[in-house]
């Protein structure tokens, strides 16, 4: 067997789609219960209580808490009703972006330990958005026609 045809055989192998799937479920799952968590509780708690422990406008983590749930929602929907699949990676690399915004706002406050959970949670949310847009279906992309092709026919 040639280098080609390992690499063929390997990269249509019936475990590595399977195993690779698994897992980004399952860190997706975890990732969606964590924000609908906080997400839910900066919409519940009280502006004033939210204030207290981060030096942010109480409408801006308003808002942080309405991204988080829909990012939530936005990470395991799709992939449940297979419709739209192409917007996980997208709920994914969004509350990427959020977690960044976390790690930086944590690391500002001079400590850094409590700046390594935002991180993890971002980096995960980032192999999400990584592994589902390498993984997702192609056939659902739309072919673009050349309209000199469609006249000479």
């Amino acid at each position: 067997m040639t280098r080609k045809t390992i690499e063929q055989h390997v990269a249509g192998s019936p475990w590595k789609r399977p195993v690779m799937s698994h897992a980004l479920w399952i860190v997706q799952w975890l990732l969606a219960l964590l924000f609908l968590f906080a997400g839910g509780m900066k919409l519940a708690l009280p502006i004033e209580a939210m204030t207290k422990q981060m030096p942010l406008p109480g409408v801006f983590l308003r808002f942080i808490g309405v991204c988080e749930v829909l990012g939530a929602i936005g990470l395991i929907l799709p992939g449940l009703l297979r419709i739209r699949q192409s917007l996980t990676p997208l709920a994914a690399a969004g509350l990427a972006i959020i977690m960044i915004g976390a790690t930086v706002l944590t690391l500002a406050s001079g400590v850094v330990a409590p700046a390594l959970m935002p991180l993890v949670v971002g980096l995960l949310a980032a192999s999400i958005a990584y592994g589902r847009w390498a993984w997702a279906p192609k056939k659902n992309f739309i072919r673009r026609v050349d309209l000199a092709d469609l006249r000479s026919t």
